[in-house]
């Protein structure tokens, strides 16, 4: 739903509980257990990080008994339209004296 290509999933609770990693099998472990063997409940948070594609989410999980016949989940809120790597910076700086490092004269009169 989130499009990402390799997620790293953990609770956002301080402690670093990973449910989903990008790391082949760190959590396979995992794919048959429920939210709630996790203490995930109405109100709990997620942080989801591809890095492959420099994306981060957090995922606020609401319990609802109004889901549509068949429906488990669904996703409401702001989804991005367009997932993909971050458009790199521009790449033009003012250029002094040939250098770029930032360094600026003195004008200490000594």
């Amino acid at each position: 739903k989130f499009a990402m290509v390799a997620p790293d999933v953990q609770i956002d609770d301080g402690k670093g509980t990973i449910l989903i990693s990008s790391e082949e099998g760190e959590t396979e472990a995992n794919n048959h257990r429920k939210l709630s063997d996790f203490g995930i409940r109405n109100g709990t948070r997620l942080q989801a990080d591809d890095f492959l594609q420099d994306y981060t989410l957090l995922i606020n999980v609401l319990h609802s008994e109004d889901l549509e016949k068949d429906v488990e989940f669904e996703v409401v809120g702001d989804t991005p339209e367009k997932v993909g790597p971050k458009p790199s910076e521009p790449t033009s700086k003012n250029i002094t004296n040939g250098s770029d490092d930032g360094v600026q004269p003195s004008t200490s009169t000594g």
